[in-house]
């Protein structure tokens, strides 16, 4: 029956495989990332060796077909290729990149992005389900979580690739496909990581979630303890418990990374500082150097990546 069972799921594996190369485009290694016709699922082929950088990592699902990735979390490394999927449940910023990648074994694959709300959606019916929502309460989810294929997963990627052959059948069925996706997500390998960030518990992913979207204030450990009504001193454990990191070494390397990323998109130094709240030039760059390695203007020289794949 085992035997079987990784027959079928080879096989659905190289379908999957086949659908990707398909509809990518000949394309090289700076314009890896290909948007689909399905909202929020992006296909990649990488050929080229691209060392690790930093970048921001959205709720995202990460499946490799071919050639592995890595992602470097608070100076964990997560190297992951087509034995395991990367479940990234909140906003997090670390250094990724395809340090293996070439033209004889390129880096393939698909990126999904997770909507928050239909995550919590299927957390809170699937909870209500199964009974299990008091035992989640008052645990934090892993910051990144490697989760094995298995057949609810890899037929559900499957199904929803499918589509992209068919215009009218990706219209009807797509938002549902991608909900049998996710609903194989939160039933998978992972699922504790996953129903923790999205069901009830979440306070440290919606801390998140509040900070992204006020990068550019002056945010406190308080204002953050205070949008989920935690003390002090608890939200710092359940923070750092979930992340690995403290919150002030969260934010820096947030706003820090959000800057590393808008210059090699080409702006300018001064105005990636700006835009991610810095008001001192020098201190900007100060913190930059002594976390990256390098001044911003020489990671500017160097980073010259209009499409990256992170």
């Amino acid at each position: 029956m085992m035997k079987v069972f990784c027959q079928q799921e080879c096989m659905s594996k190289d379908q999957i495989k086949t659908l990707i190369e398909r509809h990518l485009p000949d394309a090289g290694p700076d314009a890896s990332l290909v948007d689909t016709a399905l909202k929020g699922v992006q296909l990649f082929r990488v050929t080229e060796a691209m060392p690790c950088a930093p970048a921001v990592y959205e709720p995202t699902v990460v499946a490799i077909l071919n050639g592995t990735k890595e992602a470097v979390l608070d100076g964990k490394h997560h190297v992951y290729g087509s034995d395991k999927y990367l479940l990234c449940p909140m906003t997090l910023p670390v250094e990724a990149g395809t340090p293996q990648a070439s033209e004889e074994d390129p880096l393939l694959g698909v990126v999904i992005t997770l909507d928050p709300r239909l995550m919590r959606e299927l957390t809170n019916e699937i909870e209500a389900a199964v009974g299990s929502a008091k035992k989640s309460h008052g645990e934090t989810p892993s910051a990144l979580a490697l989760a094995s294929w298995d057949a609810g997963f890899t037929q559900a990627l499957l199904r929803l690739l499918e589509l992209l052959d068919s215009p009218v059948d990706l219209d009807v069925l797509g938002q549902g496909r991608l909900r049998e996706l996710c609903y194989a997500v939160l039933m998978g390998e992972a699922k504790a990581d996953a129903r923790r960030a999205f069901g009830i518990g979440n306070e440290i992913a919606r801390t998140i979630d509040y900070l992204s979207a006020h990068l550019k204030e002056q945010v406190t450990i308080d204002d953050m303890a205070d949008h989920v009504g935690m003390s002090r001193a608890v939200f710092h454990r359940r923070f750092k418990e979930a992340t690995t990191m403290s919150p002030i070494q969260f934010i820096k390397s947030m706003r820090l990374n959000n800057a590393a990323m808008k210059i090699a998109e080409g702006k300018t130094v001064s105005e990636a500082a700006w835009d991610v709240g810095y008001q001192s030039p020098s201190q900007f760059s100060r913190e930059f150097k002594r976390m990256y390695g390098q001044s911003p203007r020489q990671w500017s020289n160097a980073a010259q990546v209009p499409q990256r794949l992170n």
